[in-house]
């Protein structure tokens, strides 16, 4: 068992060795990308990445829609899960059954219409549109679990905050919500890292350079650099990075969130 696990920790960790072997050398290095440079490690793609890629200014952007979109996300994502958490009528089941259909749409399938109404609004190229349609795109999958992580909570804890005279906000503000940390820190790893990622809907609804996305910016940068690989490479790296730090403030909580929400 545990050479397997070995063994798949090797292979997960393959591409990023390969991708900083690669970051690291000269273009005028020509051995293999499994082995490390020869001789000093060049540190030139990096720079050559962020004059001509325009990486850090991507990065900031991406910092900014992804913060606002993941926030708006496990606001709206708590305040829609509770009623139907507790109050388990058939509309409300018929409701989430109908949210869980909606993560199986493909985002593309809706991009001719999307694309139109976000012209028509003047959402094209702005913090703004790509927010509403990043937190739309993501919404569904944070109801699903904010309502089954909720299933999971005593509900003796509410009826004893009613005892003490709380009214429903206060109940959801300030007994609730203190208690989804584990379940907010799976959304917002798994929200997050799909927005940061997203490529497929940014490409189109960010076209302007000053406000393009880390994935956009990478694939227009990779498409100039194509011969040189090491700069290539460098931007890949540096787009990952953040993601890398999220998750590894945030990794004691993801395990407990998708465990407990998957227990009913």
């Amino acid at each position: 068992m545990g050479a397997a696990l070995l063994a798949v920790i090797l292979l997960q960790l393959l591409p990023f060795y390969v991708a900083l072997t690669t970051a690291l050398k000269s273009r005028t290095d020509l051995s293999s990308q499994w082995l490390l440079p020869i001789g000093d490690l060049f540190w030139g793609n990096f720079a050559t990445a962020i004059r001509d890629g325009g990486i850090l200014r991507a990065i900031g952007n991406s910092a900014v829609v992804t913060v606002a979109a993941t926030a708006i996300v496990c606001v709206l994502g708590a305040l829609a899960a509770y009623p139907l958490a507790r109050r388990r009528t058939t509309l409300n089941k018929a409701v989430l059954l109908g949210i869980i259909g909606l993560i199986m749409i493909p985002p593309l399938s809706i991009l001719v219409p999307l694309y139109s109404m976000l012209n028509r609004l003047g959402a094209i190229n702005t913090y703004w549109g790509i927010i509403l349609v990043m937190a739309t795109t993501q919404l569904p999958l944070a109801i699903f679990l904010y309502s089954s992580f909720m299933r999971s909570l005593p509900i003796a804890v509410e009826e004893a905050a009613v005892m003490d005279g709380a009214n429903l906000l206060q109940v959801l503000f300030l007994v609730i919500f203190p208690m989804l940390k584990p379940v907010t820190a799976t959304v917002v790893i798994l929200a997050g890292v799909a927005i940061w990622n997203d490529y497929a809907l940014s490409v189109y609804v960010l076209t302007d350079p000053q406000v393009k996305t880390i994935a956009p910016a990478i694939g227009a940068f990779f498409s100039t650099q194509s011969s040189n690989l090491g700069a290539a490479a460098a931007a890949s790296l540096m787009g990952f990075l953040p993601v890398l730090v999220a998750y590894l403030f945030l990794q004691r909580y993801f395990i407990r969130g998708i465990v407990a929400g998957s227990e009913r």
